[in-house]
């Protein structure tokens, strides 16, 4: 399985991302913003937490607007399999490959520990190695994580079991505390924490390791 690893200025999580993957067993590229094309038989776009671009204007937006994000959103629109994470899930809701936005932390402040997310569909090639229902231990580290959707976008989420993982109530603001979101397809997932940062021992917890492994075991079948 070959996966893309998108770094632009400002991503932090970039390293950490292509290492968690690679130790899943991925053969991992990574890709610069100013590059205009994936590399051949790229199967998983991934797209790290951080800062694009200082977060300025809103963040992800300007990010959306780099030369390689057009070969992202091809690559998500003909079926690709897409991983956004924290900053790179605000990338994704800018890029239109997922529905909604996230806003700025209902308490004005930077949250940054470890949080208790909750597996709510295991139905998807990102959480098939969970069970549904299953409590995860993942750090978070942001601003703007504050998921929002209208009525109706909520609504075919729900209909459509696309809420991928949810937090323990507070943690942000977030509408029904979703941490999570897959396409129609199920083939994007963008999440607002951390499981990069959770996928070896000396991490303190491997909890976030499932999740690629199972992305790399599914990827490896198609």
């Amino acid at each position: 399985m070959k996966a893309a690893v998108i770094t632009f200025p400002g991503s932090n999580c970039d390293r950490d991302l292509s290492v968690a993957l690679a130790q899943a067993g991925a053969d991992v590229t990574r890709v610069w913003h100013k590059d205009e094309a994936l590399p051949a038989g790229t199967d998983l776009v991934a797209v790290p937490g951080g800062f694009s671009f200082g977060d300025y204007l809103r963040c992800g937006a300007i990010a959306a607007h780099s030369p390689i994000a057009n070969a992202v959103r091809a690559h998500g629109a003909k079926g690709g399999y897409v991983l956004g994470i924290c900053n790179g899930f605000q990338v994704l809701t800018e890029l239109g490959l997922l529905p909604g936005a996230l806003m700025r932390n209902s308490g004005l402040k930077f949250v940054c520990r470890e949080v208790a997310l909750k597996v709510a569909t295991a139905a998807s090639p990102f959480t098939s190695g969970f069970a549904t229902g299953e409590v995860i231990r993942v750090p978070v580290a942001h601003h703007d994580g504050n998921y929002q959707i209208d009525a109706e976008g909520l609504t075919a989420l729900k209909a459509e079991d696309r809420i991928a993982f949810t937090y323990a109530p507070g943690i942000n603001g977030a509408v029904e505390d979703i941490a999570g979101v897959l396409s129609s397809n199920r083939r994007v997932l963008g999440m607002m924490p951390h499981p990069e940062r959770a996928a070896e021992p000396a991490h303190g917890g491997t909890d976030g390791a499932k999740l690629f492994a199972a992305l790399v075991q599914e990827l490896a079948k198609v």
